[in-house]
């Protein structure tokens, strides 16, 4: 499944296109260091940082998406270099531990 197909099925808001890349899994933490450690490519990480870093750390994993719960979003200036460098960034209007949990049924459903 990609980001798009997941955002879709998920009805997700899409705050930057960034590249449709295909989704493994999901990561959730809100500590940077904890998140280059853990994520690996392909995750899409649940988080609610919102500053310049994220971006940095995405590109660092090569996550297939940030996704930002109970309707968060980050500085314009933080979308922007998001869509310069293909990062998608999603909303989804509930917490983390719902998003969380709708994901991981979605992509660990055995349709």
């Amino acid at each position: 499944m990609t980001v798009r197909e997941l955002a879709d099925k998920m009805g997700l808001r899409v705050l930057v296109e960034g590249n449709d890349r295909p989704v493994t899994d999901i990561y959730i933490s809100d500590l940077l260091s904890d998140v280059i450690a853990n994520a690996e490519e392909g995750n899409v990480w649940i988080t609610v940082q919102r500053h310049m870093n994220i971006i940095a750390v995405a590109q660092l994993k090569k996550v297939a998406a940030i996704l930002m719960p109970k309707g968060d979003a980050p500085e314009a200036t933080v979308l922007e270099r998001a869509g310069k460098e293909g990062i998608c960034m999603l909303q989804g209007d509930v917490g983390a531990f719902e998003l969380c949990g709708r994901l991981y049924i979605l992509l660990h459903s055995s349709a």
